[in-house]
């Protein structure tokens, strides 16, 4: 009975080690020369920016991203600590938009939700760096993600989205979907990045 308590106890550690780990990290592009390119095919550099809601206004900001979210941030991966990168496209010495992910938790596991945006905060590219799931191949088709293009935040604010679930059993992905990109967009309102390291 001690043995199987230590097992269990172990495992519980390890699980949270991993978690912790998993938080300690924000949503950074695989390779950010590559995927900024391949965005912004007109852009000559970027800068980037790490981001987090305690540096911005703490638990004031926390409460009120929740409250536009219309949902509470889950404590290991969305606590104030984690940080979030944000990829400020240059033409020359102007900004011309940017490229910024969150982690998003699915049905099947988390989900890397990455968007490029004007500087208005419109949807110019939408896709799925990482996401686990029976049904990933319907979710990342173009003629899903394509159906965010040129939305706001005002959109998700106001419910006026004309976008479909394209999976069968995956409905919670798509909810999960649809609340990660609505948070991507109330982030990028309120850190308002312009700032970073250029490349």
């Amino acid at each position: 009975m001690k043995t199987l308590t230590r097992i269990i106890f172990t495992l519980v550690f390890l699980i949270n080690i991993t978690c912790a780990a998993y938080a300690a990290v924000g949503c950074t592009l695989n390779d950010p020369d590559r995927d900024v390119k391949r965005l912004f095919p007109q852009s000559t550099g970027y800068k980037t920016s790490f981001i987090t809601i305690k540096e911005k206004g703490a638990e004031a900001l926390k409460k009120k991203i929740e409250e536009k979210l219309k949902d509470t941030l889950e404590p290991i991966y969305e606590n104030i600590d984690v940080p979030y990168a944000y990829y400020a496209v240059l033409k020359g010495k102007d900004i011309i938009g940017y490229i910024h992910g969150v982690n998003q938790k699915g049905k099947y596991g988390g989900m890397q939700l990455i968007m490029a945006t004007d500087l208005t905060g419109k949807i110019l590219n939408f896709y799925y760096q990482k996401m686990s799931s029976p049904e990933a191949k319907k979710f990342m088709d173009k003629s899903f993600t394509n159906q965010f293009i040129g939305l706001t935040l005002d959109d998700f604010m106001k419910g006026n989205l004309s976008v479909k679930d394209p999976s069968q059993d995956s409905h919670q992905d798509f909810q999960a979907t649809l609340r990660g990109l609505r948070k991507n967009l109330i982030l990028l309102e309120e850190f308002k990045p312009a700032e970073g390291n250029s490349r």
